[in-house]
């Protein structure tokens, strides 16, 4: 009986850190484009921020991303919202080294013109840790 009881609050244990291991977190960047240079933003994201996270879903060292466009308003005062997703909090935690290999393998910021990106957008808000439920 003791066995068994030690044995239940080991699994109780274990599965509990696994299902908070397992808990999906995301980061979430809004946007806004600089002095009408929407082409070099969507240029720039397309080619850097995308393209970098086609090959960390490929390696697994992310869940999913998601490259969002609208309209900006006086309430979304916006264009892009960017979304990552890790699958748990290892990959969360992995996030810089993963995106500084992938950064290097690359072969360096691609832009449309000699425009760099402090000039073309903005991020107006970011969120880590989004978790989803």
């Amino acid at each position: 009986m003791k066995h068994a009881l030690l044995f239940l609050a080991l699994l109780t244990s274990t599965l509990s850190s696994q299902a908070q291991n397992d808990v999906q977190i995301s980061s979430v960047d809004f946007v806004a484009v600089l002095n009408n240079h929407h082409a070099e933003a969507l240029y720039y994201y397309q080619n850097n921020w995308k393209a970098l996270r086609i090959a960390a879903v490929k390696k697994g060292y992310i869940a999913s991303y998601q490259l969002l466009e609208i309209e900006p308003s006086e309430v979304t005062p916006y264009n892009f919202i960017l979304i990552t997703t890790y699958a748990n909090q290892a990959q969360y935690d992995a996030r810089e080294t993963h995106f500084e290999e992938l950064i290097q393998a690359s072969g360096g910021l691609k832009l449309l013109n000699e425009l760099k990106p402090e000039k073309f957008r903005q991020t107006v808000h970011g969120q880590d840790i989004v978790i989803s439920h």
